[in-house]
């Protein structure tokens, strides 16, 4: 079986975990941590970069510092993982679930300000693929409002939007490190802060409501209870495994770049025949090669062509199920219009094995894939996104 997903070992990781254990600090913010997060600022340019132990922790982390209160609004897209809502949703906002473009997947810039009341507080855009939103509209829409942006960046390490790292441009961002992630420590994740006047919170929440890191600092003589938070550190295992991954993180991007392009290249003909719609990379957007999918005809055409890959021992996956459309979703949420192009893309997205390693295995993939999509209706035209 060629797995959907693999997790990838770059060579230092085993030793750094021996070295974190030699050094007598197994809790969080040790030397490990300390250097992912000098790597993440470095890397951004993020005024400073917090380590947890999952992206989900940094979305809380984020909605926290956004001072949500109940009944306010927070924008973002249905098709996205039920992280982003929950972090909004645990400080008792209300999503707002606005549609995606055709093109990238990611939410439509274009309709963000049909969507505004005088409730809303927050645009969450996510970077789906690692392919950066239109993030020069969105802080636009955002500054026109008095709005806060939060960077769903889960998928967005190592890419970037005009220049810009994903993560680094809205006025906080929240990456991954989960093992399907293309830098990966098993779980993890971090909250980049952007904006220097929440940098100081951002520690206290991070350390369960006290001001502990200053007095680490020197800045208080004893540390104390002084706001709400929870313990959302990784351990300094994780960070060593991680910071072994930052190092190759170059290395990495380069082979999931190529693995990217040559299923890319596989593809073009049946999507110039009208079979499938490969990605789209908008020009100004530098992706990560984090996933790469292909969009069938209709639900059908997707369940057979995932049962039909199985059938060769390959594991190909959908991806999200819209949240507007979950029992939670219709509970809690809004939705600003019908998200005709949500459900529609949806139903037809599947996602191909893409990890390190895999090039040994792709050409299998490919052949299968296109022998799968060839056989029924090989030139039926689908509608073109």
């Amino acid at each position: 079986m060629i797995p959907f997903n693999k997790p990838h070992l770059g060579g230092k990781e085993l030793w750094n975990i021996a070295q974190a254990h030699a050094r007598g600090q197994m809790a969080g913010d040790g030397s490990f941590t300390k250097r992912c997060q000098a790597w993440l600022e470095g890397r951004t340019g993020s005024q400073k970069a917090l380590l947890t132990h999952s992206c989900t922790a940094a979305l809380e982390m984020a909605a926290i510092l956004a001072d949500l209160r109940p009944g306010e609004e927070v924008i973002m897209p249905s098709y996205t993982f039920v992280s982003t809502a929950n972090a909004f949703a645990l400080r008792g906002a209300v999503p707002v679930f606005v549609d995606i473009r055709p093109d990238t997947l990611n939410l439509d810039e274009r309709k963000i300000e049909a969507a505004i009341t005088p409730r809303t507080r927050v645009i969450a855009p996510v970077h789906y693929a690692g392919v950066g939103c239109d993030m020069d509209a969105i802080m636009a829409i955002a500054e026109r409002h008095g709005l806060l942006v939060i960077e769903d960046a889960a998928q967005g390490i190592m890419a970037s939007y005009r220049g810009r790292p994903l993560g680094a441009i809205g006025h906080l961002g929240a990456f991954s490190f989960h093992e399907t992630k293309n830098i990966i420590s098993g779980e993890g994740g971090a909250l980049l802060i952007n904006d220097p006047a929440l940098a100081e919170r951002a520690e206290i929440i991070r350390e369960k409501g006290t001001n502990r890191s200053q007095f680490f600092r020197g800045q208080v003589d004893k540390y104390t209870w002084v706001d709400i938070g929870s313990s959302y550190l990784p351990g300094e295992i994780i960070a060593a495994f991680l910071h072994a991954q930052m190092e190759e993180a170059d290395a990495i991007t380069a082979r999931r770049l190529a693995l990217w392009q040559r299923y890319h290249a596989a593809f073009e003909p049946l999507e110039l025949a009208g079979r499938v719609r490969r990605p789209v990379i908008p020009d100004g957007c530098d992706h990560n090669a984090h996933m790469y999918y292909l969009l069938l005809r209709d639900l059908d055409d997707r369940t057979a062509f995932i049962q039909a890959m199985k059938a060769e021992d390959i594991h190909c996956v959908f991806h999200y199920v819209p949240l507007h459309s979950a029992p939670q979703g219709q509970r809690i949420g809004r939705a600003a219009d019908d998200l005709a192009l949500t459900t529609d893309l949806a139903d037809r997205l599947v996602r191909l094995p893409l990890w390190l390693g895999l090039e040994e295995h792709q050409e299998r993939v490919i052949e299968a894939s296109l022998r799968t999509l060839k056989t029924k209706n090989q030139y039926v035209r689908i509608v073109q996104c």
